[in-house]
């Protein structure tokens, strides 16, 4: 499956299942942890990780985030 970049964001919660990300656009999001895309250096639990959000491309579109 194809992934699209979100831009760089920083996770500032997570749960079992979703990670809460704060992007540069300042939007914040929660992402269902299954739908986060090899290539994202966003990925885990660790809160305050930083780096570009890559995300599956169909869920990006389903949720107007591209």
């Amino acid at each position: 499956m194809s992934g699209s970049s979100l831009g760089n964001g920083k996770v500032i919660q997570s749960s079992d299942k979703a990670l809460r990300v704060k992007l540069d656009t300042g939007d914040v999001v929660w992402i269902p942890k299954a739908l986060i895309h090899d290539d994202s250096e966003v990925y885990d639990d660790d809160e305050g990780r930083e780096g570009d959000v890559v995300v599956k491309t169909w869920w990006a579109e389903q949720e107007g985030l591209i």
